[in-house]
């Protein structure tokens, strides 16, 4: 058996985060994706996991109203009913001897029918420069002090109340801490209390807090500065993240830092938290990894050398800083793997991305129709770019296979993995899956020794080839697998020029 190294880290965590005995990890008839190494137990010949980055697609917006600028940030992006909705930070820099903000900090909004093509109403209900024609909808607390880092989402707790049917945290000043917000219509929004509900943190991120619908708990995640062994006297820490939970949106409990067993130390601006809409009990983050680089030949070869110059003339971390997407994934809210791979990389390009700011992906994931006619949908995020120049950021869409975050995948040469032993429910077996023409997948359910089960070994399995969101397992028996619905069972799987997203049983 060859293990990649990536694959290593992967198991040895999920060996100490789960530790599935013989009586096996219940999955009941949840779409389960091999995000995080719960359900891998051992890889053969030439099968790795691998994390799949999503593709760069248009420009959807462009912050360049007199009222948003170049340095507008912190999107939300979430579907509801029929449309799509979009929150995000109004702010502009100029750059000289020091940093200047010509206007004070807005929140906007924005709407799509698609996901892909976003207007921006005149919502008439805050003044800019002498005119109500805008789209933003909050500029300060009612408390007074301004509003800072505004993040929604709908809630989906059966027993919100109408007037709050949607709710966002934000922070506010002079007091330091995260203010709750509710809105009956995610436009008109009030406090719900007049003094911050999160107090210990640093605050100065997206911070977000959502409706758990497996823990049937809000639960939020914010900001802060962590000591680690062998920082210099006197050094705040290193960016990290706290995260805590609510029955009621406003009594929260003492909030406790997040574990990446297996990665090292870095710092992340941003979190991105989220349950996975198609499986809720996995929470799937896209945090933004900061990196202080200092000046360097390969620094100073960077796209943009004078404005870099000029940012740095400012402050050092301004020029010689950068910012990546990264992605990870856990399930019991607070243990997470973090993939040590950048999920978003700055990319080829010779402007807009190479540069502290940039890349930072929105809060949300959205499905969109496929950029291929007759195509199933596919999930969109969108990330910033051009932050800091110009006279607005943009806003760029990127896409991805439904599930498709993480494979499962092995060349011609062919490969295996077995998972840990599966408790699960239902009559069938189906799977994302994604082979070439000549490539293909087959599956044996074994006892939890690892004994093949009788009529489902690998040659009784029919030849699974193709590309599809859900194929349903046929053995020769058929596809009923209802007969080992309860008892721990294992899946081998063997592929050959394959992709594995996904399972389920239902």
């Amino acid at each position: 058996m060859r293990v990649p190294v990536t694959l290593f880290a992967f198991l040895v965590w999920s060996s100490a985060s789960v530790r599935a005995q013989d009586s096996g990890l219940g999955i009941g008839s949840r779409l389960e994706l091999f995000v995080d190494g719960a359900l891998i137990e051992e890889t053969r010949g030439d099968a790795r996991v691998e994390l799949r980055r999503p593709t760069p697609r248009e420009v959807v917006l462009v912050t360049d109203r007199s009222w948003e600028g170049n340095a507008c940030g912190h999107f939300t992006v979430f579907q509801d009913d029929g449309r799509y909705r979009m929150y995000y930070r109004g702010s502009h820099f100029e750059t000289g001897k020091r940093l200047v903000r010509p206007h004070r900090e807005v929140i906007c909004y924005a709407e799509s029918l698609d996901g892909i093509r976003w207007y921006r109403p005149d919502l008439g209900m805050v003044e800019f420069e002498g005119s109500n024609a805008n789209n933003i909808i909050l500029d300060r607390l009612p408390v007074g002090g301004t509003v800072h880092n505004f993040v929604p989402f709908k809630d989906a707790n059966p027993e919100a109340a109408p007037d709050a049917r949607y709710k966002a945290v934000s922070r506010g000043s002079p007091e330091r801490g995260l203010y709750a917000w509710k809105s009956p219509d995610g436009i008109r929004w009030k406090l719900m209390a007049d003094r911050p509900v999160i107090t210990k943190g640093y605050f100065d991120s997206q911070n977000l807090a959502f409706w758990d619908p497996v823990r049937r708990e809000y639960r939020g995640y914010h900001r802060e500065f962590r000591k680690i062994p062998g920082l210099p006297e006197g050094t705040r820490g290193i960016r990290d993240v706290l995260t805590g939970a609510s029955q009621d949106f406003l009594n929260w409990t003492d909030p406790v830092w997040l574990s990446y067993p297996g990665a090292p130390d870095e710092e992340l601006y941003t979190n991105q938290i989220r349950p996975y809409y198609r499986a809720p009990h996995l929470l799937l983050g896209f945090p933004t990894r900061y990196i202080e680089l200092g000046w360097s030949d390969s620094m100073r070869a960077l796209p943009e050398l004078e404005h870099r110059r000029l940012r740095a003339g400012v402050h050092i971390r301004y020029g010689t800083a950068l910012t990546e997407g990264l992605f990870m994934a856990g399930r019991d809210r607070i243990s997470f793997h973090r993939w040590q791979e950048a999920y978003i990389r700055p990319g080829l390009r010779p402007v807009d991305n190479w540069v502290y700011g940039d890349n930072y992906q929105n809060w949300g994931i959205v499905e969109t129709r496929s950029h291929i006619e007759g195509a199933p949908d596919e999930l969109s995020v969108y990330v910033n770019e051009s932050y800091w120049r110009g006279d607005g950021t943009k806003l760029r869409r990127y896409t991805l296979r439904i599930d498709g975050f993480v494979a499962v995948t092995a060349p011609m040469a062919g490969g295996e993995i077995v998972t840990r032993p599966l408790v699960f429910e239902g009559g069938r077996l189906f799977l994302n899956f994604s082979t070439s023409a000549a490539g293909s997948i087959r599956v044996e359910l074994q006892d939890a020794a690892g004994t093949p089960l009788e009529g489902f070994g690998l040659d009784d399995c029919s030849v699974v080839f193709g590309d599809e969101l859900e194929r349903e397992v046929r053995w020769k028996g058929g596809s009923d697998v209802s007969s080992l619905a309860g008892r721990p069972v294992r899946l081998r799987f063997a592929l050959r020029d394959a992709d594995l997203f996904a399972l389920r049983f239902r």
